[in-house]
């Protein structure tokens, strides 16, 4: 990022909601353009050529291929405007972000949009590979006999239809499942969970009642506010959920201390300090920088624990200590999740023989970490997560002041983590 400087302009979303509910007949693709156009009519983007489009979703059918693209010519950009799909789970739109930033700041391009999308309400539905493969001769035949010989060969099991599950291939195992042998190894509490899984939601709450959401969530079907905050919450009510993943007496994780299966969009403007001035749009904060890593959970390390590598290497890039940041966006897949990253990097141990550093990263300021409300409370659709955090940090970030750093950190499946830097302009 240093030949020239790449900004946050702003963001726009939906609001998020509860999968198989609000958002139940709505498409990957409407559901996406819903967030595109309501960016378009914020930065009066309509009819505009930008450089560049970038975004996916996890969970995108194969009818969806050129999902970007086709967003993009349902909008109201300028059909010109060139778009690319992305899937880095859970930190794709963080990633489609990065992408970006690295364009602009190289001159290939001037301003773009980074977004993503997901729901589990219009999730693809495979028949099984047997099916296919004799759906597929079926078609190539070309003697009705042929032809019978096939039809005469089908099952009843060729006509289960697969639903996608969100668990690792090479484990069979689901993310709670995953987290909760986490938790496990770093001693992590049902309490200590309910209690951050509470304070998302009171600050989620508490950043809707001051109208921090109101240029950010934008009104779709009737729904204002996401579906899932609760604002009366208590540690009482959370204490009594039943365990989701690990039913044992020693399970901890639950509903209530883990995102929910969530649909909904976001979307994020970038652009250069000359096209933003051109524009007349806000410049909120600079892409500083970013970092990805990956873990190997299949011998034996936490799933969701590449963040605390990839944030390392990230800082250590930068000079910077853990404590060097006035906001933390740490996403919360699950509340265990985000106390395990917290606990490993006060640990010497593992800081020494994990990171490579001399000693422990130290502890973070609890109080500036997701003050606006984290995935917990405000939803998690997987491929929209980044840019909706990208977009709340960057408007926390400038309403603090000139000069105040944010840090992005984001767990994904397949054992990976992305993070990023922000600093307010």
């Amino acid at each position: 990022m240093n030949q020239r400087q790449a900004y946050i302009v702003g963001g726009a979303r939906i609001p998020f909601m509860k999968s198989m509910t609000k958002y139940q007949n709505v498409t990957t693709h409407d559901l996406m353009l819903a967030s595109i156009d309501a960016l378009v009519s914020k930065y009066s983007l309509q009819g505009k050529e930008l450089g560049d489009v970038a975004l996916g979703a996890v969970m995108n059918a194969p009818s969806n291929w050129n999902l970007a693209r086709e967003v993009v010519q349902s909008s109201k950009l300028a059909p010109t405007t060139p778009a690319y799909n992305v899937q880095r789970a859970c930190g794709t739109s963080l990633e489609t972000a990065w992408h970006l930033a690295l364009k602009i700041s190289n001159g290939d391009m001037s301003c773009g949009i980074a977004a993503g999308v997901d729901t589990n309400s219009d999730i693809p539905i495979m028949l099984p590979r047997s099916m296919a493969q004799k759906l597929i001769r079926l078609n190539s035949a070309r003697s009705l006999g042929e032809k019978l010989k096939i039809a005469a060969s089908l099952r009843l099991k060729d006509f289960k239809p697969q639903l996608p599950a969100v668990v690792e291939p090479r484990t069979k195992m689901s993310m709670g499942e995953h987290t909760e042998l986490m938790v496990k190894e770093w001693k992590i509490s049902q309490r200590e969970q309910d209690e951050l899984a509470l304070a998302s939601h009171q600050s989620g709450a508490k950043a809707y009642e001051s109208g921090f959401y109101n240029d950010l969530v934008f009104s779709f079907l009737g729904e204002t506010r996401d579906g899932l905050l609760r604002a009366d919450t208590t540690l009482e009510k959370l204490s009594k959920l039943k365990p989701a993943f690990d039913k044992s007496p020693s399970g901890t994780l639950t509903a209530g201390n883990s995102s929910s299966l969530t649909d909904g969009s976001a979307a994020v403007l970038l652009s250069s300090e000359e096209e933003a001035k051109k524009n007349n749009w806000p410049l909120l904060a600079k892409f500083v920088d970013a970092e990805v890593a990956a873990v190997n959970y299949v011998a034996g390390e936490g799933l969701l624990m590449a963040p605390t590598i990839a944030v390392s290497r990230m800082l250590q890039r930068n000079n910077l200590q853990l404590q060097d940041f006035d906001v933390y966006e740490i996403h919360e897949a699950f509340a265990g999740q985000v106390l395990c990253t917290l606990k490993a990097w006060e640990s010497e141990d593992y800081c020494k023989h994990r990171l490579g550093r001399a000693a422990a990263m130290g502890s973070i300021d609890r109080n500036k970490m997701n003050i606006k409300g984290g995935s917990v409370a405000m939803g998690h659709p997987f491929s929209a997560t980044g840019a909706r955090i990208i977009a709340t940090l960057a408007k926390t970030l400038s309403e603090q002041g000139p000069g105040k750093r944010g840090l992005i950190s984001i767990c994904t499946a397949g054992g990976m983590g992305v993070c990023a830097i922000l600093e307010s302009v």
